[in-house]
């Protein structure tokens, strides 16, 4: 805490941001909360864990967070390591869950399941999805959808058939500092103006391949029932094609997935640059690095969307810059990161920041805007923050939001179609790669 606070003494900045996410919380409302005709009358859910590695857990620690969630299973074929670590957390906080090594088990003799949350390799996700939609199960699957719009498509048409509840973990969408600028920054206010350029980037550092624990590795005979020639390429997925879609599809799809939201509409082409250019060719499949270029029309004109994936290098992390002519929205999922910069001769911000949608800059930075160091630079504008402050877990709101529309109180805030064409967009980028050349998009090829 701030010493300001420790004194009894807060900051005028901080009273205006915490007023300003009070408001905010309000305003969002309409948003967060709209009916479903999927109706569940029961305040408790049961569900089951289907994938308890690394992003198993993270998703199972937030739902330890959400009140009236009981997990009832477990199901992850490395028995002697994940899924007895998922079990015997879940046990520790009280909940009665049975191991399952074979998901197809788990739907057999669990009958009274409401929903089911995947985080299985990507390869796995559209058997998993069809097999739990069609055994009655509202699903929550991560993203990406599927490593092949093939089985992509799969989920889609049996989401429709059975009219079960599909959600793809396209967390940002349920974000509450998301929702603030999509619907109140760039939909009402339009406060950037003419939306002109995109750029993102998600880079991390040189990692060495994931390791296990000898004693505990999979037998050989479990691992090629379930797809894999190895226990290190279990254990590494992502970078066998077949299995995962490399970075750009495991990092890149979160971001890309927002260039289409706040853009409202879908890639008209996208170029692109990769390769595996640091890591081992023989262990590291997919392009270690990836630069794309996406090229949008919309009714305002053309907008041009960079993106960037590094896995040598973390300089900067992750974040989406959305430029207009008027300012720029500057965003990240991380927590402490965001903010809004007016371009010095667009019109004033002074109303939104009075009807709490922007905290305003400091007044020793007011003249920062207009100081001028010769005739090709300016100092930057100096930063309005975003009044929404959110430090929950990532993926809570959107986990809330998937059982809330179980409930019939919400809609889901990432479908499957809105996951499926997310798909396609990001799919491309490594054929794009593939091709050394500039891919046009079909409009049907979005649809199912």
């Amino acid at each position: 805490m701030k010493k300001e606070m420790l004194s009894g003494k807060i900051k005028r900045r901080d009273f205006i941001k915490t007023a300003a996410a009070a408001t905010t919380a309000g305003v969002l409302a309409p948003y967060v909360h709209r009916g479903h005709a999927q109706l569940n009358n029961s305040d408790e859910l049961r569900i089951a864990l289907l994938g308890a590695g690394s992003q198993g857990q993270v998703l199972m620690n937030a739902c330890l967070k959400i009140k009236d969630i009981r997990f009832a299973a477990v199901c992850d074929i490395w028995e002697a390591y994940n899924q007895r670590r998922a079990t015997r957390i879940l046990q520790k906080y009280g909940h009665d869950v049975t191991p399952y090594l074979d998901y197809r088990d788990m739907l057999a003799r669990e009958k009274n399941l409401d929903g089911v949350l995947i985080a299985t390799p990507d390869f796995w996700h559209a058997d998993h999805t069809v097999g739990c939609l069609e055994s009655g199960l509202h699903v929550y699957c991560e993203k990406e959808m599927s490593n092949t719009l093939e089985q992509a498509r799969r989920m889609v048409k049996t989401a429709r058939k059975t009219g079960k509840l599909l959600q793809i973990g396209h967390q940002r969408r349920s974000n509450p500092r998301y929702l603030h600028c999509y619907h109140k920054l760039i939909k009402e206010a339009q406060i950037l103006g003419k939306l002109t350029s995109i750029n993102g980037q998600w880079n991390r550092s040189v990692q060495p391949d994931l390791g296990w624990p000898r004693k505990y590795a999979i037998p050989p005979a479990v691992l090629r029932r379930y797809g894999f020639q190895s226990m290190h390429q279990f254990r590494n997925w992502r970078w066998f094609k077949g299995l995962g879609g490399g970075p750009i599809v495991d990092l890149g799809s979160h971001q890309i997935d927002i260039f289409n939201w706040f853009v409202q509409g879908l890639p008209h082409a996208v170029m692109a640059s990769g390769g595996t250019d640091y890591y081992d060719k023989a262990t590291h499949e997919w392009y270690d690095t990836v630069m794309a270029i996406y090229e949008y029309k919309t009714p305002a004109g053309a907008i041009r969307a960079y993106y960037q994936t590094l896995t040598t290098n973390s300089s900067e992390g992750y974040f989406e810059n959305f430029l207009g002519d008027e300012g720029t929205l500057h965003i990240s999922e991380s927590a402490g990161r965001g903010g809004m910069y007016r371009e010095p001769s667009s019109p004033s911000w002074e109303k939104w920041v009075e009807m709490g949608y922007l905290v305003a800059p400091e007044p020793a930075d007011l003249t920062a805007s207009t100081a001028v160091l010769d005739v090709r630079e300016t100092i930057a504008p100096p930063e309005h923050e975003l009044p929404v402050v959110f430090n929950d877990p990532y993926h809570k709101p959107h986990l809330q939001n998937f059982f809330n529309s179980i409930r019939g109180l919400e809609t889901l805030n990432c479908d499957h179609d809105h996951g499926y064409e997310t798909a396609v967009a990001v799919l491309k980028v490594n054929d794009a790669v593939q091709a050394g050349r500039r891919l046009v998009f079909d409009p049907k090829e979005f649809k199912v």
